[in-house]
């Protein structure tokens, strides 16, 4: 069993450790989806998922996929689309257009864990200066992105997407290397894919990343990010 949080109370969640195996990482359910509740989740090692037909759960997965800034491993290929530019890179100018796109459905998906409910918090977020966007634009055209949050020197990765070939891997290299050079320490990727693992993501103990978070999150101001703040030369 895991336990019924009152959505009235002062966010607080159990411990992590607490958490289930099987599902690998479900903590607790209920609370609320209002900024304290997140952003106390977030920097406990907590974040929400659930389907429309779910109440709020609230997960901590161990392992955790995590990505070091400057570790991120960018494919040949991939650094001559970077090399040609033929793309823009915006942030946060179409934050609700890259979650709506983010929650479309996907060739072998069923439903999404992007319910309305997350949209609305997330978009409160959003304007309040936590949660950001990195857009990969070509011919005026919105192709490609993805969304996270930003406390302190971590980022929290929540969803990419793309609708032409390398859209989403372009804004996610951009985004690497923004946070290599605003001196962040982590990039959340909370669960472990091949793909997350192909662009240099990899696994950690939960105790080593809550531990981290610990210090990461420390002094955390939110505000939005300049449209060019993920800009980046790739001709070197």
């Amino acid at each position: 069993m895991i336990p019924c949080l009152r959505p009235d109370q002062t966010p607080h969640f159990p411990s992590v450790h607490r958490a289930l195996r099987d599902p690998d990482g479900l903590l607790a359910a209920g609370g609320s989806l209002s900024p304290d509740w997140i952003l106390t989740a977030y920097r406990h090692g907590i974040f929400p998922w659930f389907s429309a037909e779910d109440p709020i759960l609230w997960w901590s997965p161990d392992p955790r996929m995590v990505l070091v800034p400057g570790e991120e491993r960018i494919t040949a290929s991939l650094r001559k689309t970077l090399r040609r530019g033929h793309y823009e890179i915006r942030c946060d100018t179409a934050f609700a257009d890259v979650m709506d796109a983010c929650a479309a459905p996907r060739a072998g998906a069923s439903g999404t864990w992007i319910v309305e409910e997350m949209r609305t918090a997330y978009c409160r977020l959003h304007e309040l200066g936590w949660a950001h966007s990195v857009e990969t634009w070509m011919d005026g055209e919105l192709v490609g992105g993805l969304y996270g949050m930003a406390i302190g020197r971590a980022f929290f990765g929540e969803s990419m997407f793309h609708r032409r070939t390398d859209a989403s891997k372009i804004a996610f290299a951009h985004l690497a290397r923004l946070l290599a050079r605003e001196n962040y320490a982590i990039l959340d990727c909370q669960m472990s894919t091949g793909h997350l693992a192909s662009l240099g993501a990899v696994e950690v103990s939960r105790s080593h990343f809550v531990a981290g978070l610990s210090v990461w999150t420390r002094h955390a101001t939110p505000g939005r990010w300049r449209p060019d703040f993920a800009a980046a030369d790739w001709s070197r």
